[in-house]
């Protein structure tokens, strides 16, 4: 397929005012480190929650989606969906104590909390490990999507694909910096967002699928469409609600869903100019995450299984694209394919807005942290600000290079988003309780990070998860993920008590600070429950609306308006424990 004058038209302006919004932000992001990778702490509630889920919107989500949908229903999106509840307590209870922390990135809470040689080394070595080593991962996985929906819509070479949009990302924030990406990321959301739907309007009517009420009674569908799996296999319902709702939110560690909040959504909260935005900011990212962009992709995954049932008719479909990134999550880009001229670069520039979102953000989160935690405090700590600056636009452009040559080698979206759910389990626990119990110390975080690590990696790629899990294991599949859990906390715990904890007035400086003592926890993890409640209840009750159901769709509004209003009181009451 190729573009046609009017769908270039519509991709160069959203490039060009792109380009434009980088460039303009170019002169007061260059003044100092301050500028360039936190906008001067002095950004607005909406502008910074918007910019957060305009990351979250990557080009490789809907892809991930309609792998989830295609090979495992509508309820497969459990394994995303239970992170909401991590997301609301980082909301009520995390938000507050990040902002008042004040520090430049979330790595600097180990100056705070930590203290000796330990401290030193965790912060240096989670500032290359996330910085550089899992920050290019994960840009990796974003190229990828963005090379299959080349090769699907514009039969583009994954070289082409990676050197048109990575140049492109490249220039617009290296030149501007935190508020270059901030600024942008609230025009590509709003793109991406009707870019979505034009999407889903189109694949619900193609001919084959014929419109809303044809696709859900269709053979093909109906099978997938339940939001809660099947509680007839074991399989299924463990892996897709016991284990994700009790044990994966607090366990794990993914990008965009950190328990207590990191990452660039720390960074986002650091840029809020206070603690209230900082809350309304998260608050509202998780709303717009949840409540407003699940269905769009899910229709267009659930269409795609009447025009492409499997594998076979994608690969009859697309001969070109090699085999080795032959997926589920190709039958995104697919279904764009059916586009009429106009619509097609509109959905193809919301990709792009989706692709550039999400890389500028690891991009400059990336880059502060091995400018920040590593350069100036173990290569030149005598740098001044314009050397900062500089060595914060030549990180950006060696991540990007190092990610594009790793895109080359991955396959599909939950391929790899099942790897970092594994190398993250057990983690998490931790990032909830160092806050509060102070007998956690620098060690805890060292051994769990190891632990976590090397049991994920021996039992994903060596012969001892063969042997242990699966169906010639000992032990069921699903079992793999919860015994990382398992051993990772079992081995900080003992790491915890084995060594001694931090100095009594580095803890009291950190009291001092946080404020710890004065935050309601309980009335906090309340305010939390009823809040996902609430957008869970959003989410099932537009699910419904959209298969026909409105009975379970009225009753559903209504519990969120009772839970929307129980919430409004828990928060005026935590606004009044500042």
């Amino acid at each position: 397929m190729r573009l046609t004058a009017v769908d270039l038209w519509v991709v160069s302006c959203l490039l060009l005012v792109t380009l434009g919004l980088g460039l303009w932000s170019a002169r007061r992001s260059g003044r100092d480190s301050e500028q360039y990778f936190l906008s001067g702490r002095n950004l607005p509630w909406w502008l910074v929650g918007v910019s957060m889920v305009a990351t979250t919107f990557s080009t490789d989500t809907p892809n991930l989606v309609t792998d989830l949908v295609r090979t495992r229903g509508v309820a497969g999106n459990w394994l995303w969906w239970a992170f909401l509840l991590t997301g609301m307590l980082t909301v009520f209870l995390y938000a507050r104590l990040w902002r008042r922390s004040g520090v430049f990135t979330d790595l600097g809470f180990y100056g705070l909390r930590y203290s000796g040689p330990a401290a030193e080394f965790l912060r240096a070595f989670r500032a290359i490990y996330l910085g550089l080593l899992f920050n290019v991962f994960v840009m990796a996985i974003v190229t990828l999507a963005a090379i299959k929906v080349g090769q699907v819509l514009l039969g583009l070479s994954p070289l082409l694909t990676v050197g048109v949009g990575g140049a492109v990302t490249v220039l617009f924030s290296t030149a501007g910096g935190f508020r270059g990406v901030v600024l942008t990321d609230a025009l590509l959301f709003v793109v991406a967002m009707v870019g979505a739907v034009c999407a889903a309007w189109f694949a619900v009517h193609h001919p084959a699928v014929g419109g809303l009420s044809q696709l859900v009674a269709h053979p093909a569908v109906s099978g997938s469409l339940s939001i809660l799996p099947d509680l007839d296999d074991p399989e299924k319902w463990v892996t897709l609600l016991v284990i994700p709702l009790p044990v994966q939110w607090w366990s794990a560690w993914y990008p965009g869903s950190e328990p207590g909040g990191g990452g660039y959504v720390a960074q986002r909260m650091l840029a809020a100019r206070g603690e209230r935005d900082a809350v309304a900011a998260t608050f509202f990212f998780n709303l717009l995450h949840y409540a407003l962009r699940p269905w769009a992709w899910i229709l267009v995954a659930l269409a795609s299984l009447v025009v492409y049932p499997d594998l076979a008719s994608l690969s009859a479909a697309f001969p070109e694209v090699p085999a080795d990134k032959l997926g589920h999550d190709l039958a995104y880009p697919a279904m764009l394919t059916f586009l009429p001229p106009g619509v097609l670069g509109l959905v193809v520039a919301s990709l792009a807005a989706a692709y550039m979102s999400t890389i500028s953000t690891h991009l400059n989160w990336g880059a502060s942290y091995l400018v920040h935690d590593f350069y100036r405090r173990h290569l030149n700590p005598e740098a001044d600000e314009r050397s900062l600056v500089r060595a914060g636009r030549v990180s950006t452009v060696l991540l990007m290079v190092l990610s594009a040559v790793l895109a080359l080698s991955f396959t599909h979206a939950a391929q790899v988003f099942e790897i970092i759910l594994m190398f993250g389990a057990g983690t998490g626990l931790i990032f909830l309780l160092r806050w509060f119990w102070w007998r956690i110390n620098a060690w805890s975080e060292i051994v769990a990070m190891l632990s976590s690590g090397l049991v994920s990696l021996t039992l994903a790629f060596t012969p001892l998860g063969d042997w242990a899990f699966g169906m010639d294991g000992w032990l069921p599949g699903w079992a793999r993920y919860p015994c990382v859990v398992v051993v990772t906390t079992a081995a900080w715990l003992l790491a915890t008590w084995l060594t001694p904890p931090e100095p009594p007035a580095v803890l009291e400086a950190f009291q001092a600070r946080i404020r710890t003592a004065s935050v309601p926890i309980g009335r906090a993890a309340l305010a939390s429950v009823v809040a996902s409640l609430l957008v869970y209840s959003l989410m099932f009750a537009t699910g419904y609306a959209l298969y026909g159901e409105a009975l379970r769709s009225g009753l559903l509004l209504v519990a969120a308006g009772c839970l929307g209003g129980w919430l409004a009181v828990l928060w005026k009451k935590l606004e009044e424990n500042p």
